[in-house]
């Protein structure tokens, strides 16, 4: 197909397109938007194969990013856009948190795994946090209604990496209605037990452990019993977050087999946490949401 399908936003769009590029058979596009979720303006990526391009509903799969991150390190980095225009499939990357301008003054903590580029995708409750913070409410409400009116979306799956597995994996078995499908790569898998997420909860939701349990992946999973047919997670056997218990893979696996989920998890020998992972096995995450978009 050529490159002269050109996606037109509706005419009360609340989005403002930054850039397009043409790439593979598809554009790789950016918007920012005001969120009422979060107070601040807000960015994402998505990337349109030209059938999208062209109005054809296509199925899509949301990408939550992990620690320091923006839409910038998997758009730039994956290498997702090739696969994605062979298959058709819309990938749609947001931001992890809300961020500081010269017009909202956004909270933020010195450490890496709390603050700005650390939400955990939760929505927080202590009174500093709670005004801005509200990444749940914004993925799984306001942005997930955007690109639904938006873009010839069909189905949504959702995958992410370490925090953003972490939330993939909590928002895909909070809200299964939302979704058709999940995965996760290198998740954060039981936060209320690694000293990233404690860290990250405390400063959230104070000292209440019953609102930690409820941003849980694996404690989520247990709860809610099976959701889907399948989920894949994709663990590096290298990765030195893994080591440093960070990660809690196994309590995945064991929260799967009490909630009776179907988990192909599969530890990758030799591979760390970076994105060189990622691009290993990014085009098997893109394919089993595929095929699930097939059967949903």
């Amino acid at each position: 197909m050529n490159s002269s399908y050109k996606h037109s936003l509706s005419v009360n769009s609340q989005l403002t397109q930054k850039s397009v590029n043409r790439c593979f058979d598809g554009e790789q596009h950016y918007y920012s938007h005001q969120s009422t979720s979060t107070k601040t303006s807000m960015t994402f990526s998505i990337y349109l194969p030209d059938e999208a391009l062209a109005g054809r509903r296509c199925p899509a799969l949301l990408y939550l990013s992990g620690l320091t991150c923006n839409a910038d390190n998997v758009t730039h980095k994956a290498h997702f856009q090739q696969k994605c225009s062979e298959l058709g499939m819309i990938f749609i990357a947001p931001d992890t948190s809300p961020r500081s301008s010269d017009n909202d003054a956004v909270p933020n903590d010195e450490r890496y795994f709390v603050g700005q580029g650390a939400s955990y995708y939760v929505d927080a409750t202590q009174a500093s946090w709670a005004d801005n913070f509200n990444m749940q409410s914004y993925i799984v409400d306001e942005l997930y209604d955007l690109l639904r009116a938006e873009f010839p979306i069909d189905s949504i799956g959702i995958t992410g990496h370490s925090m953003g597995g972490h939330g993939a994996l909590l928002l895909g078995f909070k809200f299964p209605g939302k979704f058709v499908s999940v995965s996760a790569l290198s998740p954060v898998c039981a936060a209320s037990e690694s000293a990233w997420g404690q860290a990250a909860f405390t400063e959230y939701f104070g000292d209440d452990k019953s609102r930690w349990a409820q941003a849980d992946a694996a404690k989520m999973i247990e709860k809610v019993g099976q959701q889907y047919a399948s989920i894949l997670v994709d663990q590096g056997a290298a990765d030195n977050f893994l080591a440093e218990g960070q990660l809690q893979t196994p309590k995945l696996q064991d929260a799967c087999a009490k909630a009776k989920q179907p988990l192909t998890l599969r530890y990758q020998a030799g591979h760390d946490h970076s994105y060189y992972f990622i691009q290993t096995v990014i085009n098997d995450h893109i394919e089993h949401h595929w095929r699930m978009a097939q059967l949903s």
